[in-house]
């Protein structure tokens, strides 16, 4: 596979653009391209591009655009991701991982047991860098559209935005003590939108359960065993893609 390089702007063929000062240092010095080298370029929107470095200074690449190419990685299965805050490398690892897995969209969350409190400005600064690791997966597992993520907020606030009862949509809260695995799910008649909310290291709270399940979600447990919370939404997502999706 080429080197892959997301590209905020518009991109067409026959165009020649200078990259961004973060495309091109990781062009030059992550990638170590150099002039005449092919690199595939996308910008979220669907499909990649075939384009060739033809200058490469200091703080600026510059490529030509020579062709479109129609391949998409996505999933056959819609997931969003509604993960509890943790520590930042933890964060990080379940968003890099998630996106590699295939989910749609990401919504970080507080949970009354989360352990990280971010203020407002922490949270912004938080939110940028999770884009930025977001984009970095899709550059390295293929992905042409990238996946969302929302702004912080408390489980409450997001529950209200949330439901589950339509008939092509299916709520998940791993729980420990949940009375259902996946394998007790009937096949759905159609390719299902799936949510999958995750809590943090001490779980949630019996008021918490209890509010996810008003809103339709299902307690889900993954086998016997206590996972993490990073390992929980990891093998929660393959999981799904096993058992509805395209492993």
């Amino acid at each position: 596979m080429l080197p892959r390089i997301f590209h905020t702007g518009d991109i067409s063929v026959g165009q020649t653009l200078e990259l961004a000062t973060t495309a091109s240092h990781h062009a030059t010095r992550v990638l170590r391209t150099r002039v005449g080298d092919s690199v595939t370029l996308f910008n979220g929107k669907g499909g990649e591009f075939l384009a060739r470095i033809v200058s490469a200074k200091k703080l600026v690449t510059t490529v030509t655009v020579d062709e479109f190419i129609t391949t998409e990685r996505e999933s056959t299965l819609t997931i969003d991701l509604a993960q509890a805050l943790c520590v930042n490398e933890k964060m990080d690892l379940i968003i890099q991982k998630s996106v590699e897995l295939g989910v749609s969209s990401i919504q970080p969350i507080i949970t009354t047991r989360s352990i990280v409190r971010l203020s407002d400005e922490r949270a912004k600064k938080r939110l940028e860098h999770w884009q930025r690791v977001i984009i970095s997966a899709c550059e390295q597992c293929g992905r042409n559209y990238v996946p969302t993520i929302s702004p912080l907020l408390s489980l409450v606030k997001w529950i209200d935005t949330k439901t589950t009862t339509a008939s092509d949509h299916l709520g998940f809260a791993l729980s420990v003590t949940g009375n259902t695995t996946l394998k007790d799910l009937p096949i759905p008649r159609s390719t299902p939108r799936l949510t999958l909310v995750v809590g943090p290291e001490g779980g949630f709270t019996t008021d918490e359960a209890a509010i996810l399940e008003r809103a339709g979600f299902l307690s889900l447990r993954l086998g016997n065993r206590i996972l993490r919370t990073e390992t929980a939404a990891m093998a929660a997502i393959a999981a799904l893609q096993m058992q509805w999706g395209d492993f």
